[in-house]
């Protein structure tokens, strides 16, 4: 079965053609950020508008690749969580393409696209495992016993840690996107003298609050002013610190209180070189198994879409009538693969 997956849930176009039965995979992806730089975050306006200006092409050109429309068994796109109006872009090429082709249709779970892209790897997680979620709009840790079956553990109440990185990075007078270049200025110091807190780890429970590590940096800046880079530097380390170590506290809690034994991070946050360094040690003390995307599904992409929606399609699951996106979707009301 030859699926295509269709995303446009933010600011990456991604469109991919997978073999549920070989493996096979063929994808295009389109980054915004350039267009968004000027402004420091997303326009959903922009974006939109972006959307609809790159995925027919990119569709043509994938489609001409693998040998035109007759490559594909079925159509999957990203019905939520996201912005309303990118969703939308997808979610009409799909339905479009799905009815001009008889072709069944699939409306897709973004999250769950990112908590099955290490399976997308020479080295997949075998089921049951908590998975980290972290991006640049959710931080959520869930158990996951197989696909569909999902119990959130714990979630951020305010910011999400990509989130969080990007606000601290844009204080800090660094370009958007800020999480990678936040990274890159900590590794220029092998140490800070700055402790920043590590939020909600005195208390019970697996829940997660970043934005006062936000407003801690803020203050710390203010306290030091003027800045030189060595200062800024320092900052940016004690920040990603607090950020890795709250993290690897909270995977601890969640693979005991879970009883599992595997541990799988997923998201663009997850590309983060000292956090998959602090949760490998961490997992090695506690014995787990540790599993992480490749660095190219670590971002929003289509393959990823493709995968979740090929495996739920094989099960028989079909979208309804109804034409609708979901902004705001919780993985817990998905349906199990039966």
């Amino acid at each position: 079965m030859n699926v295509l997956g269709i995303e446009t849930s933010c600011d990456e176009t991604g469109l991919a053609l997978y073999d549920l039965d070989s493996g096979g995979l063929r994808q295009r992806l389109y980054s915004q950020i350039e267009r968004h730089r000027e402004y420091g975050g997303v326009v959903p306006e922009l974006a939109s508008r972006d959307h609809v200006a790159k995925a027919a092409p990119m569709l043509r050109e994938l489609l001409d690749e693998a040998g035109g429309v007759a490559a594909i068994d079925g159509i999957v796109y990203t019905r939520g969580p996201g912005l309303m109006g990118a969703l939308m872009v997808g979610a009409s090429l799909a339905r479009g393409l799905a009815w001009a082709l008889q072709r069944p249709l699939l409306g897709v779970h973004h999250m769950e696209g990112h908590l099955l892209a290490p399976m997308l790897s020479e080295r997949p997680p075998e089921f049951p495992f908590v998975a980290l979620l972290v991006s640049g709009g959710h931080t959520m840790l869930v158990d996951v016993a197989a696909i569909g079956r999902y119990r959130l553990l714990g979630e951020s109440l305010d910011d999400a840690v990509g989130e969080a990185f990007d606000k601290t990075a844009k204080l800090l007078g660094l370009p958007y996107p800020g999480g990678p270049e936040l990274a890159a200025l900590a590794a220029t110091v092998d140490h800070s003298p700055l402790t920043f807190p590590r939020p909600m780890v005195d208390r019970p429970g697996l829940d997660f609050s970043f934005s006062g590590l936000k407003t801690f940096a803020l203050n710390t800046m203010q306290q030091l002013s003027p800045l030189d880079d060595r200062s800024r530097a320092e900052i940016a380390h004690a920040f990603e610190t607090a950020v890795v170590e709250t993290l690897g506290i909270k995977c601890r809690r969640a693979l005991r209180q879970a009883g599992r034994g595997r541990l799988v991070v997923a998201g663009g946050v997850g590309a983060n070189r000292r956090l998959r360094e602090a949760l490998g040690e961490m997992a090695d003390a506690e014995g787990a198994e540790l599993f992480f995307p490749e660095p190219e599904y670590c971002t929003d992409n289509g393959a990823m879409i493709a995968y979740a929606g090929a495996r739920r399609l094989a099960a028989g699951q079909r979208d309804e009538g109804v034409f609708d996106v979901r902004p705001r979707w919780s993985l817990e009301e998905l349906t199990p693969l039966k």
